[in-house]
């Protein structure tokens, strides 16, 4: 496990606005990562951004630290300010070998969410996994990994009742939404069309809600939601010119600067003046504080959810103790079944250099004394190298395994 190294961000140790100061765009993603991998000798690397979370999962033999942490941040040039980067570095959780296992196997488990039991998470890191993988930015190692991590997230969410009756930050938000005792008929604009959003509209189409507009940036995805909502789909950018009206606001895009300006707000007013809400789950908030300053409106976000996580947490620590013993066999697992894989990676070269070590003999070493023979003893020759070859070939390699089952048992 040597190699394996995990930077996190997290919602605790960090506040949420300014965890978002860490998300990269999406259009950037695959560019910044391929620079920091190659400017930092990272063999392989991927990247996971959550409402509630930032991290960096690495394979690397070099040493990560607050030092590496704070040149690889620099590095990824995403304009953080010496404050924030402070911030962030007395923040900032550093795993380094079993250690970062075990905690990629809690963050899948939803163990390190701020909803415990929400299952969003292990989808969350399949997805960020996948991104990197096909663009070229993971190898065997984080595949071997990512395969532990969702068969443990799998047991966990299958053999305990951690995810009974699930509540995560959507179904959170869902309920205070509903507290707000909108009519069915309510006017609700969707900014942002991703797994977030979507989530949240499956709760309101299940509850009869039926009159939706969806914003999206790329128009055939909000297109396709807004399908499933028979509802209308527009562009991010005709945001500023709808003039329909609206009664609540549900947004959650991956911006690094407010959607909702005031200035766009009080265009989608229309001129009505009767109080508002915003549901905004993104991190950062795509609702600029000014507008929350300047117009009466019903806000929730993230944040605010806080209290009702910990009071889920307390309902469900029987379970955590159960997922964590479902953890705990599942690293005492893999720790065997990764060495033995890590030696057949390495054995996969023995063939190779034993192929050359016989050419250079026959071709420089050699050569003279062989050119030298009769045709017979050359044969009988190439039969002693056949011979030869093939058991410095299978020779170590049963000796290897050999060594990790014993090591095994």
């Amino acid at each position: 496990m040597k190699y394996l190294k995990v930077i996190a961000f997290t919602h605790k140790q960090i506040e949420l606005k300014e965890l978002g100061k860490l998300v990269i765009c999406q259009e950037n993603l695959t560019e910044k990562l391929k620079q920091v991998q190659s400017e930092f000798q990272i063999p392989e690397i991927f990247y996971l951004a959550t409402c509630n979370r930032v991290e960096f999962v690495l394979a690397t033999s070099q040493v990560v630290d607050k030092e590496f942490t704070q040149k690889f941040i620099n590095a990824l040039n995403i304009g953080i300010c010496s404050h924030y980067m402070g911030t962030f570095l007395d923040g900032v959780s550093i795993y380094s070998e079993q250690d970062a296992l075990n905690h990629l196997l809690r963050t899948s488990c939803s163990l390190e969410s701020l909803i415990v039991g929400e299952k969003e998470i292990l989808a969350q890191v399949r997805k960020a996994y996948e991104c990197c993988k096909e663009a070229g930015l993971t190898g065997d190692y984080l595949r071997m990994v990512m395969a532990r991590v969702v068969k443990t997230a799998k047991e966990v969410y299958t053999d305990t009742h951690i995810s009974r009756k699930p509540i995560s930050v959507v179904s959170l938000a869902y309920r205070k939404l509903k507290d707000l005792k909108l009519c069915s008929n309510a006017r609700i604009l969707i900014i942002g069309a991703g797994e977030t959003n979507r989530n949240i509209s499956k709760y309101l189409q299940k509850h009869k809600f039926s009159n939706f507009s969806v914003f999206n940036r790329t128009l055939s995805k909000a297109e396709e939601l807004a399908k499933e909502l028979n509802g209308e789909a527009f562009t991010l950018d005709e945001l500023k010119n709808y003039n329909k009206g609206f009664d609540a606001i549900i947004t959650c895009t991956s911006a690094t600067q407010p959607i909702i300006t005031p200035e766009i707000y009080a265009t989608l007013l229309n001129g009505e003046t009767n109080k508002k809400t915003i549901v905004d789950l993104a991190i950062p908030n795509d609702t600029d504080p000014v507008v929350l300053a300047q117009f009466s409106v019903n806000f929730i976000e993230v944040h605010s959810l806080n209290e009702l996580a910990k009071s889920n947490l307390k309902e469900r620590y029987d379970e955590l103790v159960h997922a964590e013993r479902i953890i705990e066999t599942n690293i005492q697992e893999f720790l065997p079944v990764l060495k033995q894989r890590q030696v057949e990676v390495a054995m996969n070269q023995v063939p190779v250099k034993i192929k050359e070590i016989r050419r250079k003999a026959v071709n420089s070493v050699f050569a003279d004394e062989i050119g030298a023979l009769d045709p017979q003893s050359r044969e009988v020759l190439e039969k002693i190298m056949d011979y030869m070859e093939k058991k410095y070939i299978s020779v170590p390699m049963v000796m290897a395994k050999e060594i990790l089952v014993n090591n095994c048992n």
